[in-house]
């Protein structure tokens, strides 16, 4: 089986399970497998409460952010680049620049390319878990707001 056929099956299967389904997809994306959440998310919007559905994306998606938070407060730069996608000179760069900008950058964690990075440098970093996570909440839960917010309005044109 190939990795298109793969990903198609998976996403039937977190379709199929609804709010559950949602809530492991969006974890998943968030966490350690690059997996594209938002069509699963964008799926149940069309036939599920809206409001329930941001609500599970963005629960899960913060589980997700915080097994990130601790693989970096946990790991060294060199094992995550081996065991993640997340590349060696990304988190370097990351590093330096989020040295005096604190947990308030986790709000941007939901980004595609530098999310997960930051993320892990937070937890590298040591910041507190729980301000990272309220402000990595914030972001993820205003991604998926907006995700929502177009999908109704376009559906109801």
């Amino acid at each position: 089986m190939d990795i298109a056929a793969f990903y198609v099956q998976l996403n039937q299967i977190f379709m199929s399970w609804g709010y559950l389904g949602l809530f492991l997809a969006a974890a998943l994306a968030a966490s350690i497998v690059p997996f594209p959440s938002e069509l699963i998310f964008a799926f149940c919007v069309t036939r599920l409460d809206p409001v329930l559905c941001v609500v599970s994306a963005t629960l899960g998606n913060v589980l997700g952010g915080v097994t990130l938070y601790c693989m970096g407060m946990l790991g060294k730069v060199e094992w995550l680049s081996k065991c993640h996608f997340v590349k060696y000179e990304r988190v370097r760069r990351m590093r330096y620049w989020m040295r005096h900008k604190g947990a308030p950058i986790a709000f941007f964690g939901f980004l595609p390319a530098i999310g997960q990075a930051i993320i892990i440098v937070l937890g590298m970093m040591r910041c507190n878990i729980y301000r990272v996570t309220f402000f990595m909440a914030l972001g993820k839960c205003a991604r998926y707001i907006v995700v929502a917010v177009i999908i109704v309005l376009a559906l109801n044109k």
